[in-house]
């Protein structure tokens, strides 16, 4: 109960942050809206197959963009702070659930912006909406813990890529096949292998970012 409270202040506080300095995330929105326009002007009809890798590459860079600064705002003093006043494990829970919610908006914002723009080809949209809402949740997950390593190497976003990027491709992979047969209008039991390797590869990120970035955040 204790570290539920402490993650709630955390969320609190991270809304609060978000809040006062829009321009982080508004930023993320531009590059969303600039990207849907470029593939409107660079094609006016794009194929479906296309329409899911241009969807999901927008939403791997803005997750990217977004998550890189999760731990900027920590200098040694403040994380030696937060050190003394909350959990390692609240600190890395609210980040992910923070960083998953934000990067459900910047999805749902792509989906709006490529569905309005270029159309939308996909037949059975709950199907890829589980890919969506699973996806977004695995990638923040994933490249929290890789923040989370970047910061403590002295805020090397170029550390976070390297890293990230063998991490992402599982999730990556997962997510596409989704997507291709929410395309094809297949059923969700077609599917249920895919969604059951991606909700493993959630637990299994959420596992180790739990019980790893206590040790990484005494560091």
């Amino acid at each position: 109960m204790h570290t539920l409270k402490e993650i709630k202040i955390l969320l609190q506080k991270e809304l609060m942050i978000e809040l006062r300095q829009k321009t982080a995330f508004l930023g993320i929105i531009l590059y969303v809206l600039s990207t849907c326009f470029v593939a409107y002007f660079s094609f006016k009809v794009v194929q479906p197959l296309a329409w899911i890798a241009l969807f999901w590459v927008m939403v791997l860079f803005a997750t990217i963009n977004a998550i890189s600064r999760s731990f900027m705002q920590y200098s040694k003093g403040q994380t030696l702070y937060f050190y003394t006043i909350v959990s390692a494990e609240a600190i890395v829970l609210s980040k992910i659930i923070y960083n998953s919610l934000l990067n459900l908006v910047v999805s749902a914002v792509a989906l709006v912006c490529f569905s309005v723009l270029v159309g939308n080809p996909i037949k059975n949209m709950p199907v890829f909406f589980i890919a969506m809402c699973l996806g977004s949740v695995s990638l923040s997950t994933s490249l929290t813990m890789m923040s989370a390593i970047a910061h403590k190497a002295g805020n090397n976003h170029t550390l976070m890529t390297i890293l990230g990027l063998p991490v992402v491709i599982p999730t990556l992979s997962m997510v596409i096949k989704i997507s291709k047969n929410a395309l094809d209008g297949l059923q969700f039991v077609a599917s249920i292998d895919e969604i059951t390797a991606l909700s493993a590869i959630t637990i299994i990120a959420l596992a180790v970012a739990y019980l790893l970035f206590p040790y990484l955040w005494q560091v």
